[in-house]
């Protein structure tokens, strides 16, 4: 019988069950766990020492930045947990260019607090306690990607400790087509540590909630969508149709952000598309765009998404057919192009520039439905899937190899595997939208 590795070669915090401390870390937004460890490296070194160890002692390996993965990933049973809480250093390294160091346990909250002062700051997600290392990894759509793109076309470089313990510098000139992959393709690859961003100069936006009377949503989101097409860039916005559900009624809700000169002009349109209930659009530093999330309690959300090349009227009709399925459901059209589409589906593995918007359904179930639930909750969706070319991981509650195949175009997914036998060849970071390593698997998915 091999002998097991001593725990008292890792470094960090370590947690096991029982200790302060432990249930919290062991638990995520999506998922409750009960891992033998969890370890609190504080730097790069002792991420290495702590992925080693999960390795000689045959455990599955979790990496939790903000805790927030739709697929509960964060944590697991009987494996160790590897929490980046103390990697949440936020630098700005020269005002000048605008380089941002960002730990990899940061969350987006922090990130905007400490750049506001300098008037900066950075696309990324609509949440503040959401992890930066997640989200950038699976590309990154915030408030503002129709003026500035993803998290990831503001990346230029970043600091990564592979499955053997190697602490690398990457960026497109060293381990470049790792830094291709880490781009769009999840915690595939490693963990990264420290993520290199170029911020954008913002100060305060016009965010806030448009709500409408739900009297024809057919109408009021053609009217949306014809808006969009043609609105600067400045403005990004989510359309959002809303089940009555938490005591308030049935809605449609525009929620938008605008990071330009003349607001009025660019909203006015949104004004007129339906009765508007109320309008909570202000001023306000782009820091306060950015607020918690919690999880209904003792509810469940089946989240889906699909990146749409056009809205179609067709597409609209199936929208809706999703938000009025048996199952109340939350389904929202979120508005892309501008700088987004601008970056080339080659340059990063977040390829699907070409997409008019991304399409997202998160059905409010029971905490403990059954599958049979999901399904008749999920039963409209393919309608829209069939109409969609991809998926944004990050938002996509559903983990399967059809489904991470399905969300990379084939040349894409291709290129993502070869990385992954590059630098995790035994597959030790598993626990994601995995892509494997196997050249048999990878084969018979993409075939």
């Amino acid at each position: 019988m091999s002998q097991q590795p001593s725990s008292a070669n890792l470094r960090g915090d370590v947690l096991a069950p029982g200790d302060d401390e432990y249930a919290e870390a062991s638990t995520t937004v999506f998922g409750t766990g009960a891992p033998a460890l969890v370890v609190r490296p504080r730097d790069a070194g002792e991420v290495a020492a702590a992925i080693e160890y999960a390795r000689a002692a045959d455990l599955v390996l979790s990496v939790r930045s903000g805790g927030h993965s739709v697929l509960g990933s964060g944590t697991n049973t009987g494996g160790l947990v590897l929490d980046l809480t103390h990697l949440d250093a936020v630098d700005v390294v020269d005002p000048a260019t605008r380089i941002v160091s960002v730990g990899g346990g940061a969350n987006w909250g922090q990130v905007a607090t400490t750049l506001a002062p300098y008037g900066l700051g950075l696309t990324a997600g609509d949440t503040a306690d959401v992890g930066v290392g997640g989200l950038t990894l699976g590309g990154g759509m915030g408030w503002m990607v129709r003026k500035y793109g993803l998290a990831i076309d503001n990346l230029v470089g970043a600091q990564i400790v592979t499955a053997d313990g190697r602490i690398l510098e990457a960026g497109e000139d060293e381990h470049a087509e790792l830094f291709w992959a880490v781009r769009g393709g999840g915690g595939n690859f490693g963990v990264v540590t420290r993520f290199d961003f170029v911020a954008q100069p913002v100060e305060t936006v016009h965010f806030g909630t448009i709500t409408y009377q739900l009297d024809d949503p057919a109408s009021t989101i053609r009217g949306w969508r014809d808006h969009m097409r043609t609105a600067p860039e400045e403005l990004t916005s989510t359309l959002t149709l809303m089940p009555s559900m938490f005591g308030m009624p049935a809605s449609i809700m525009v929620t938008l952000c605008y990071a330009g000169d003349d607001f009025d002009a660019a909203v006015a349109g949104l004004l007129s598309l339906g009765t508007v209930t109320d309008n909570n659009v202000q001023e306000m530093p782009y820091a306060d765009t950015l607020e918690d999330a919690a999880m209904p309690p003792g509810m469940r959300v089946v989240a889906r998404n699909a990146l749409v090349p056009s809205l179609g009227d067709a597409l609209i009709d199936a929208v809706i057919a999703v938000y009025r399925s048996e199952v109340p459901t939350m389904t929202s059209i979120r508005s892309l192009g501008g700088a987004f589409g601008r970056v080339s589906a080659r340059d990063t593995a977040f390829a699907h520039r070409d997409a008019e918007a991304m399409v997202f359904c998160g059905a409010v179930l029971a905490a403990d439905a059954t599958q049979t639930d999901v399904d008749r909750a999920l039963a409209p969706w393919p309608d829209v899937e069939r109409r969609g070319n991809g998926a944004y991981l990050n938002f996509h509650g559903s983990g399967t190899p059809d489904d991470v195949l399905a969300a990379y175009p084939g040349e894409t997914y291709e290129r993502l595997v070869a990385v992954k036998r590059a630098y995790d060849a035994e597959n030790t970071f598993a626990l994601n939208h995995n892509i494997s390593p196997r050249a048999d698997e990878a084969a018979a998915r993409v075939r």
